[in-house]
């Protein structure tokens, strides 16, 4: 396994954060930023390499949230800037609507390879992740020629009008957002009967083009599927003719310790989707479908940037780590990870429920009576953040982990005791 070789024992704080150079730029961003942009935390990034992030004012931290499950291969990765290197001095921009390139036909070589079931496989390039969402929603209704989508509450499957239409993790991203997309239903995550009685009383499975599912619910606290959940939804979809697209944004390209956190299941979705890890942050996505369902004619969907040269050099370094040795990396430490922060929740009542697929990681944070405490969470989120560590929440009160997948055990350890430290100092 190819990674970046930095080694610290531990995050350094030489200058208690936001310093004097951050507080400069986070004035700035203030005066011109949209406030719709929500930060976790005031951090000012100056560089990265491998899991350790320097902000503005040299300070040290130690990531493990990754641009929520997006640095896969790290920060500066030397084959994925290498990779990113040798297409800038080609060029920048070609428009794969428009014209042939190597990289994007490689690219698209190897997701259909490594794309749902045994295949042969299609796939449409994106420029994000919610661009993946509204054109995968756009497949299963031209192909079946139905209207409506069943989604899951709980979902996060983004924010622009068609993606947030399916997404139903908090109502304040739909707050005066309407009228959205019509012919969207919800029903409650792990819950087949729920799906039923949408079918049986709701919405009839004729019209109905496809079921969205998340394997892992990111946003929505780290959920992960029930056993038997999604393989009922392969069973339903198939009975009804009804498209099965899997939301693999956060969860795929070997976080979980496989390819696809489907996998885990045992089920072949109809349409999977992919982005966040797939070019190491350089805006790229992906729908991955069967041959026989993307037939969709020319110009039923396409995007200017969607597919560019540096992105698509960047995803095939990434498949390449990926293949090479970091999914199965991720399998191993993920464990290591997962065992430390259940030795966490043993020793503080703080935390329950402990659990992880390879590096994603979740723990939900309760009150001295043991309801989930956001407060108590964000709290925690902030003193990680003053102590050196990166990581964010998910859900109501849950703190989520998904570190770069090249993460050692050394740094996993590093991380822990800096969790060990603040837990400690927040116990009561």
């Amino acid at each position: 396994m190819a990674a970046v070789d930095v080694r610290f024992d531990e995050p350094e704080i030489r200058v208690a954060p936001p310093g004097p150079l951050a507080r400069a730029v986070i004035a700035k961003d203030a005066a011109v930023m949209s406030p719709s942009c929500h930060r976790e935390f005031p951090l000012v990034m100056d560089r990265g390499e491998g899991v350790w992030v320097w902000d503005v004012d040299g300070n040290r931290f130690l990531d493990v949230f990754a641009g929520i499950a997006v640095s896969a291969a790290g920060h500066n990765h030397p084959a994925v800037v290498a990779a990113v290197q040798a297409q800038v001095e080609k060029f920048l921009h070609a428009g794969g609507a428009d014209v042939y390139y190597p990289v994007l036909a490689d690219l698209a070589e190897a997701l259909a390879r490594l794309g749902p079931g045994k295949g042969p496989n299609r796939v449409l390039f994106t420029n994000s992740g919610t661009e993946s969402i509204e054109a995968a929603v756009k497949l299963a209704r031209y192909h079946t020629a139905r209207p409506a989508v069943i989604a899951f509450y709980g979902a996060f499957h983004g924010r622009t009008m068609g993606s947030l239409s399916l997404t139903a993790s908090r109502s304040r991203y739909r707050r005066h957002m309407g009228p959205l997309m019509a012919d969207v239903y919800h029903a409650p995550f792990g819950d087949l009967d729920g799906v039923q009685q949408l079918l049986d009383h709701v919405v009839h499975p004729d019209d109905v083009a496809a079921i969205i599912v998340e394997p892992i619910q990111g946003e929505g606290g780290y959920r992960f599927s029930p056993d038997g959940f999604l393989p009922g939804l392969r069973s339903i979809a198939d009975h009804h003719g009804i498209l099965l697209i899997a939301d693999e944004v956060q969860s795929g390209l070997g976080r979980t310790g496989r390819m696809w956190a489907v996998e885990h299941w045992g089920v072949t979705p109809d349409i999977l989707v992919t982005s966040k890890g797939l070019a190491a942050g350089i805006p790229l996505g992906a729908v991955i479908a069967r041959e026989e369902i993307m037939t969709w004619p020319p110009g039923s969907h396409g995007s200017t940037s969607a597919g560019n040269p540096v992105a698509c050099a960047a995803a095939l370094a990434i498949l390449e780590l990926v293949e090479g040795g970091l999914m199965d990396h991720a399998a191993r430490a993920g464990q290591t990870l997962l065992d430390g922060v259940r030795d966490l929740a043993a020793r503080y009542p703080m935390l329950r429920n402990p659990r992880g697929l390879g590096l994603m990681v979740g723990v939900d944070v309760v009150d001295a009576e043991g309801r989930p405490s956001p407060t108590r969470r964000g709290a925690l989120v902030q003193a990680f953040f003053h102590a050196g560590l990166l990581a964010i929440g998910a859900g109501n009160a849950t703190l989520r982990f998904s570190p770069p997948l090249v993460i050692s055990e050394h740094e996993i350890a590093a991380a822990l005791r800096v969790m060990d430290r603040v837990f400690g100092r927040h116990k009561g």
